[in-house]
C-alpha cells in the first residue's frame, strides 16, 4: 500500500532534483514490528525511491547490534538522514503529517551540507566546550 499520493510524490520529485549530494537514510526496525515500524519503512521507501540521489539501509533493531551501538539508537522505529558524515538527525516515530516536512527539510540540508543557520550562531556553537544532547520535538499541538 502506497502511503503518498502521486501529486505529493511529484511535488517531493521536484523538491529533490536540486538535491546536491547523495543522502542515506536509514531505517531501524525488527522482525515483529513495532507500532509504526512497518509504515516507516513503507514511506522511507517510496521516499528513497524519488531520487536517485538517496539510498535506504534497513537495519534490525535487535540483531544489528553493531549498527544499533554505531547510530546510538535507543527506540524504533528510527531514522537516520546522514549524507558523506553523520550530523547526527534521528527521526523516532513516523515522520508523517507535519514532520514528513522535516524529513524532507533535513534531507534538503544534508544533501546541500549547509544547516541555514547564521555564522553568528555558528560561531557561538563553535565556542561551546562541554557535550550536549540536544532533542528537537515536533508535534500538532
Amino acid at each position: 500500500m502506497e502511503l503518498l499520493k502521486e501529486s505529493d510524490k511529484e511535488a517531493v520529485r521536484e523538491r529533490f532534483s536540486e538535491l546536491q549530494s547523495d543522502v542515506k537514510i536509514i531505517n531501524f526496525t525488527q522482525t515483529i514490528e513495532c507500532t509504526y515500524c512497518s509504515e516507516t519503512r513503507s514511506l522511507l521507501e517510496e521516499v528513497a525511491a524519488l531520487s536517485d540521489k538517496i539510498s535506504l539501509d534497513v537495519y534490525n533493531f535487535i540483531t544489528d547490534e553493531e549498527k544499533v551501538k554505531e547510530f546510538n539508537i535507543d527506540k524504533i522505529p528510527a531514522t537516520v538522514i546522514m549524507g558523506e558524515k553523520d550530523y547526527g538527525i534521528r527521526f523516532y516515530g513516523i515522520p508523517s503529517g507535519y514532520e514528513f516536512s522535516s524529513l524532507l527539510g533535513d534531507i534538503s540540508m544534508v544533501s546541500s551540507g549547509d544547516s541555514g543557520l547564521t555564522q553568528e550562531t555558528k560561531d557561538q556553537l563553535h565556542s561551546l566546550t562541554d557535550p550536549m544532547h540536544l532533542q528537537v520535538y515536533v508535534t500538532p499541538t
